[in-house]
């Protein structure tokens, strides 16, 4: 970590600040604060501001959890953000995607939809948080077969998970968050 963490639990020099801390815990519940968390704390209102939005886009979307999970681990992959791969690859297992499948995900380069690991609904979320992450530009192409199997609310909620996580992926990297850049994405496992 290229920050020291905040202390846990996180020194607070105002009422805001311990209602700050407080929402932080409650969206983790049962789980403690995590790393992020105790880097973000460094300034209350950006940790607040950031529990708020990606707490809608992990929470409140309409998204089954394999297509979000599958995306959020894509952006992890081309990021090599791994901090972010071990805690949203499990979570696409649990979801219900196979640990053949996520090999795939781990991929530099997708390639073509391995025949009966992922659905043609899934690779579609894949390509596209593929190409979002690495191009910015999406082809017009990708954009019609996601839009083949998704209605356009689940397309804003995938543009903006995508979206949310690449910036995720950028400040994990960037602060080296929990010690896992250089490291690659480890073992596969449901929690």
């Amino acid at each position: 970590m290229r920050l020291p963490y905040v202390a846990d639990p996180p020194p607070v020099q105002t009422e805001q600040d311990a209602a700050i801390v407080q929402r932080i815990r409650d969206r983790r519940a049962p789980r403690p604060l995590q790393a992020l968390d105790l880097t973000l704390l460094h300034s209350p209102n950006v940790a607040d501001g950031w529990n708020s939005f990606l707490g809608a886009v992990r929470t409140k979307t309409s998204l089954t959890d394999d297509v979000r999970e599958l995306a959020i681990s894509r952006v992890a992959v081309c990021n090599k953000a791994w901090y972010e791969w071990g805690h949203h690859a499990p979570l696409a297992i649990k979801g219900g995607v196979s640990e053949d499948a996520m090999e795939t995900v781990k991929r530099d380069s997708l390639g073509e939809r391995p025949e009966g690991l992922l659905s043609e609904k899934q690779w579609a979320a894949l390509v596209y948080a593929d190409e979002m992450t690495k191009n910015v530009q999406v082809a017009d192409e990708t954009f019609a077969v996601l839009k083949q199997h998704f209605n356009d609310q689940e397309v804003v909620e995938i543009t903006a998970t995508v979206a949310a996580y690449n910036c995720v992926s950028r400040f994990l990297v960037a602060l080296d968050v929990g010690e896992k850049n250089g490291t690659g994405p480890g073992a596969l496992s449901a929690h």
